[in-house]
C-alpha cells in the first residue's frame, strides 16, 4: 500500500510541472539562415513541442521562416506543402522536427523517414523508468 502511495504521487509531479520545454531558431521571412544564438526561443511548454522550418524560394533568393510549433499544426501544414516543396523558383518546404534546435542548419547528409517530417524520439520514458525502480523493491 506504501509502494502505491509513493508511485502515484511520483506520479503526480511528474505530469504537474517537470515537462520538457524545447528551443528553436525564431525567425520571420529572412534571407538569412538565422541559426545563431540571438535567434534562439523558449517554446511554450505543453503546447508548442516541435520545431517548425519553411524555406521558400523566391525571384530575390531563399527566404527563411523558423519558429516553435505544435505537433498537429506542423505537421499538417507539412503534409498540405509537401507537392510545392519542388526547388524550384515559388518552392516553399516546410519541416517539423522535436528535438532542440533542430531547425537550423542540415548537419551533413542522413536518411529521413519523409521529404517533409523527420521525427527523433531519443527520450526514455520516464513513466518505464518509475515502473523499473519500483519493480525490485515489491518482488524483496
Amino acid at each position: 500500500m506504501r509502494l502505491l502511495g509513493v508511485f502515484t504521487l511520483l506520479l503526480l509531479s511528474l505530469n504537474s510541472g517537470l515537462a520538457l520545454q524545447i528551443q528553436c531558431y525564431q525567425c520571420e521571412e529572412t534571407t538569412l539562415d538565422c541559426s545563431t544564438p540571438p535567434f534562439i526561443a523558449n517554446c511554450t511548454v505543453n503546447v508548442q513541442d516541435m520545431c517548425q522550418k519553411e524555406v521558400l524560394v523566391k525571384a530575390d533568393g531563399i527566404h527563411y521562416r523558423k519558429s516553435c510549433a505544435s505537433s498537429g499544426a506542423c505537421l499538417i501544414a507539412s503534409s498540405g506543402y509537401q507537392q510545392f516543396c519542388t526547388g524550384k523558383l515559388n518552392s516553399v518546404c516546410i519541416t517539423c522536427c522535436n528535438t532542440p534546435l533542430c531547425n537550423g542548419p542540415r548537419r551533413g547528409k542522413r536518411p529521413q523517414m519523409s521529404a517533409a517530417v523527420t521525427l527523433n524520439t531519443p527520450q526514455l520514458h520516464v513513466f518505464s523508468l518509475c515502473i523499473l525502480l519500483l519493480l525490485p523493491s515489491t518482488l524483496c
